[in-house]
Parts: structure tokens; sequence; C-alpha cells
């Protein structure tokens, strides 16, 4: 896999694919709430603008819906808000086009000098970037190539998907992983080559189906597995415990039997709550109180771990030495059932140890807490991507790009 610094880029346009997909405000203000994929970017243009390239650099936000560019637009969301906020934190201005391979962007990238930046616009306005169809992503692969000399992906967040920006652009140009990918890489090699013990994994989030593959795959790599968060339900509904009106996925509650088995046989100890807050309904004034896991109210739902189970995570973190952390413990957006996933989070600030914390909400708690990115070994960009990754699967946009 090469960097960017096996790459002549001075004069020369660079097509970089980063990961902008940060977070809004949900009221609609147009704020963005956490930039840190913005910043975990900027280390690559950078350092390509200051070795005299041409930037242009390709993202995606969301998921737009439309049959075409202009459907998709018109539907949004758009990138020109983290053209502007890239413009500050780069300290120059970001030429941003209205288009990604129409008549705004050819004229954008042919106006770039020297170490100028500029942006497209969001790449899933165009549908071939995530067509199925081969040749689809293919023909716009191909007109994004028009625009560059160079390609470089830095967007490890994407790196799962076999999307046109990703998988089939880098065939078309000389190519090289940005030094995002290369540290993400490095680190996951980290987690699942030899790591450190003991090996502790936290898992959280709303749904066991989206995490089933990487359990079973942990089973083989950790000492023990901590679960919270949404998935929590399900486990516990295996065990044979009411959830109330929790959510629960209750197709998997035959996989989440057998995956409790298959622990037991290997040995691997799989940690559950042992308290939950519950509340009658999904809001951030809801009533809060605080039940035993095995006795959650018929009509209550369950949104955070309990008090005695953050303890209990927090002692079963102690003598780890090497931590991945994905998924918050509960509903953190809504102070009264954040308690859970900061435990975790601070926890992790206080171990010797290898912390990474995989992307994602799990980010973004952390930031909402006033922790800083430093605070932790490793904060990933890409929690998809780094779940595959320890699933065992093969990324299609590291294939791309050598790894």
């Amino acid at each position: 896999m090469q960097t960017i610094d096996d790459l002549d880029v001075a004069g020369r346009r660079v097509l970089v694919r980063s990961d902008l997909n940060v977070p809004f405000d949900k009221s609609g203000s147009g704020e963005i709430t956490d930039d840190g994929r913005i910043r975990a970017s900027l280390p690559v243009i950078r350092a390509l603008a200051d070795r005299g390239a041409r930037v242009v650099v390709m993202a995606h936000l969301g998921r737009p819906k439309g049959a075409d560019f202009a459907e998709c637009a018109a539907g949004g969301p758009s990138l020109a808000p983290v053209a502007r906020r890239l413009s500050e934190l780069l300290g120059q201005p970001v030429a941003f086009a209205a288009d990604l391979v129409g008549p705004s962007a050819a004229t954008i990238v042919a106006g770039l000098a020297d170490g100028q930046v500029a942006l497209l616009e969001n790449v899933r306005f165009e549908p071939a970037e995530t067509s199925k169809i081969e040749g689809e992503r293919t023909v716009l692969a191909a007109r994004l190539a028009g625009l560059g000399d160079l390609y470089v992906g830095d967007g490890f967040g994407v790196v799962h998907r076999k999307q046109a920006s990703v998988y089939d652009l880098p065939a078309l140009l000389p190519n090289a992983a940005g030094g995002l990918i290369a540290a993400e890489v490095a680190v996951l090699r980290r987690l699942t080559q030899e790591p450190r013990r003991p090996y502790v994994v936290v898992l959280g989030g709303s749904k066991v189906s989206d995490k089933l593959g990487v359990i079973g795959n942990l089973l083989g790599l950790a000492d023990r597995l901590l679960i919270g968060g949404g998935m929590t339900y399900t486990f516990l509904a295996a065990l044979g415990y009411e959830v109330g009106t929790s959510l629960l996925e209750a197709d998997q509650i035959d996989s989440c039997q057998a995956l409790l088995a298959q622990a037991a046989e290997r040995g691997v100890e799989i940690v559950l709550p042992t308290d939950i807050v519950v509340a009658p309904r999904f809001a951030p004034d809801a009533p809060a109180t605080v039940v035993a896991a095995d006795a959650i109210p018929a009509d209550q739902m369950g949104l955070d771990i309990g008090p005695a189970s953050r303890d209990l995570f927090v002692s079963k973190l102690a003598d780890a030495k090497t931590v991945f952390w994905n998924g918050p413990m509960g509903v953190f957006e809504f102070p009264a059932f954040a308690a859970g996933t900061r435990a975790v989070a601070e926890a992790l600030t206080k171990l010797d140890a290898l912390t990474v914390v995989g992307g994602g909400d799990s980010a973004a708690a952390v930031r909402s807490f006033g922790l800083a990115d430093s605070d932790f070994g490793h904060i990933s960009t890409g929690g998809g991507a780094s779940l595959e990754y320890l699933e065992g699967k093969t990324l299609p946009g590291l294939t791309a790009l050598g790894a």
C-alpha cells in the first residue's frame, strides 16, 4: 500500500476521498454538532496542499434519496456547510462545487492553483456512486478520474463500501492511502494480531443484528465482552427475562443464546448489565427509575445501564491492556440516560492500555462529554468499517489501495 509520500503531487490535481459525514443539530439549525471527522481529514489535505497539490476533496453526507442528481440535491443534505467548516479549520478558502462531475466541478477544478483546495458536492447525489451495477459505478468513476491526475483514499469510514469513489476510481489513477487510513489499519492490526491481554471489548448501540458477526469473530480474540445499549435487551430476552417495551430483535434471540453458549465453551466472559434505567417513553424528560435487569416492568423501556452495572463495567475494564469500544451504553443524547456511556468513556481514559473508540456514536459521545481525543489511544473515524475489519471481512476500499 503506497502512501502520499510515494506520490509526486506538486502542480497535480489530487482527488482525495475523505469521510466528512458529520452529524448536524436535529433542530434543523444547520449546526455541525461534531466536526471530528473534518478535523481528522485535515492532515492529509493540508500536507498535499503544502506540497503544491491542487487538492480536490470528495465526500458523502447522509443517505440522499432520488433517481438522479437533481432529485437527490433537492432533498439534501448538501456539503456546503462542511465546506465552510473545512475552510475555517484549514485557515484558507475552500472552493465549493455545486455538483460532482458537472460544469461547476469542472470550472472549480480548472481554476485551482497549486496549494489550493476544493470540495465537490455530495458524491451520493449521483445514484451511480452507490449502485450495485458495476458498469454504472465505472462510468461515474471515469468521469471523476477526468477531474484528477492522482487519487488518495483517506476516508476510512467508507472503505467497507464497494462504491464508485472508493473502489472503482482508484483503479483508474495512480493511487495511495492517506495517513488516516494508514493509521486506522495499523491500530486495527494491533487489535487482531497478538493484542496485549486482558483484551476487553465493549459493544453497545441499538441492534444486536448489526454486531452478530463481529461478536462471533471476537469470541476467538477477546477475553471479555461487555454488552450494553439497545442490544442488551435481546440478550436479556435470550436469558428468559421480561424486557418490557425495550428495543428487541425477537428474531435474534436464538442467535444470542447460541453466542452465550459459544462464549461459555471458549471461556470468554460475557458481561451483561445487572440493572437498567427505565422510563415509560423515549423522551428526554421521561421519568427515570432503576430496576433489576431481570425485573423490567412490562410498560417500561430500558434506556441506559444502571448504577450497579456502571460499577460492574468499570471493574471489568480495570485490568485491561487492550480495549475496543463501539456503541453507547444508552441514549446518551438525553442527559438522564447518559451516565452509563459516560462511565465507560471516563474509565477508558484512566487505563494503562491501548484504548480504541470505534467511531460513530461512541466518538460523538466522547466529545459531548468534553473528553479530548488525546485521552484515548485512538478514536476511529469509521465505526462500520472497524466492525467489519474485526469481523474478518475483506474491505473493498482497502483492497483498491493495495492493502
